[in-house]
């Protein structure tokens, strides 16, 4: 994952309604959500969830697909997991390992 797309993610993210919204889309499981249903959840109106959720979807945090007369919308857990594993994938890469065992303790 290249840093732009990481720091457009987390700056979607770092919105407190995106990332209540990004949540209930988590929770929600791969059959996500109708939008009816999120702006019942949220209490929020249409034109303003609409933003959001458009923020959400350019940053490849968020799918949409039309049943119908519905807009599911669903987390795109394979985006999700990019991001994470590119906050933890160097986790401590630069720092001395603690010693397994001590003797000096012990």
């Amino acid at each position: 994952m290249k840093l732009e797309k990481a720091a457009s993610q987390l700056e979607a993210l770092g919105n407190p309604t995106r990332l209540q919204l990004y949540r209930i889309l988590v929770r929600a499981g791969d059959d996500g959500l109708p939008v009816g249903s999120i702006q019942e959840k949220l209490d929020i109106p249409s034109s303003t969830l609409s933003h959001h959720l458009k923020r959400l979807v350019d940053t490849g945090l968020v799918k949409q697909e039309r049943q119908a007369t519905t807009l599911i919308c669903r987390a795109n857990y394979p985006g999700m997991n990019e991001l994470i594993g590119y906050l933890a994938d160097e986790c401590c890469a630069d720092a001395k390992c603690a010693p397994a065992t001590s003797k000096a303790m012990a």
